[in-house]
């Protein structure tokens, strides 16, 4: 199967090139994307950058010029969820764009005509990561995700997102990359470790914590592979 492992951030994707050892680099539509065998995969991975149009871009060219069947992301986020603490992995059952916003036109905020408030991630991935969690002693949570080009570090932004989306984390580029795999229909699976908890000096977590909730994320995602 042709796998894409995709992260926004060097730390998101090193841990697994570091794994993978051998591999192919292709640069291509300003960005590099590595190919490699892992198992009896064939694996394309690659960091799209910060941000939603990056992300979109990365995810499409994936699935469009290296052929991706499936298309897992792995990375940090912020938690909004209380019960979510940093180094925590949450998979996201469905995602939405906070910033979206047209309510000018009376629609709701995080959604435009021809598009859902919320997308949905591939729902036997999402239970092919619960084997894997039981298998490894993991806990894993399970719930929503909300995507914007924000870094959210301040405790009203967070309360307004939590309370119109019930978001259970937020980060940058999910729902965006959930959408091309819905449009494409490419099977999608969206796994973030906590890195902060979105509030008043989120950044400082951010900058502590973040290469270690990657490497939780990307280890995890190898594990799916082994799987599939």
């Amino acid at each position: 199967m042709k796998i894409a492992i995709l992260g926004a951030m060097p730390e998101e994707i090193s841990p697994l090139l570091e794994k993978l050892q051998n591999y192919e680099k292709i640069n291509y539509a300003n960005n590099s994307y590595y190919l490699a065998q892992y198992k009896k995969h064939e694996l394309i991975l690659a960091y799209s950058k910060i941000g939603k149009v990056n992300s979109t871009l990365s995810a499409s060219i994936m699935i469009e010029k290296f052929k991706a069947e499936t298309l897992l992301f792995t990375g940090v986020a912020g938690a909004f969820n209380p019960n979510l603490k940093i180094g925590d992995l949450l998979v996201a059952n469905k995602l939405c764009q906070y910033d979206l916003d047209i309510t000018a036109f009376g629609h709701p905020l995080g959604f435009v005509p021809g598009n859902e408030v919320f997308v949905k991630t591939d729902e036997k991935l999402n239970a092919l990561a619960k084997e894997v969690a039981n298998e490894l002693g993991v806990k894993l949570h399970e719930g929503i995700i909300a995507t914007g080009d924000e870094f959210i570090c301040d405790e009203v932004k967070k309360s307004k997102i939590r309370e119109v989306f019930n978001a259970d984390a937020c980060e940058m580029e999910g729902a965006s990359v959930a959408l091309v795999c819905e449009a494409l229909k490419v099977p999608c699976f969206i796994l973030r470790a906590m890195s902060d908890e979105a509030g008043e000096k989120a950044e400082f977590d951010f900058d502590e914590f973040v290469v270690k909730s990657a490497q939780t994320s990307a280890e995890f995602v190898l594990k799916i592979c082994d799987k599939l």
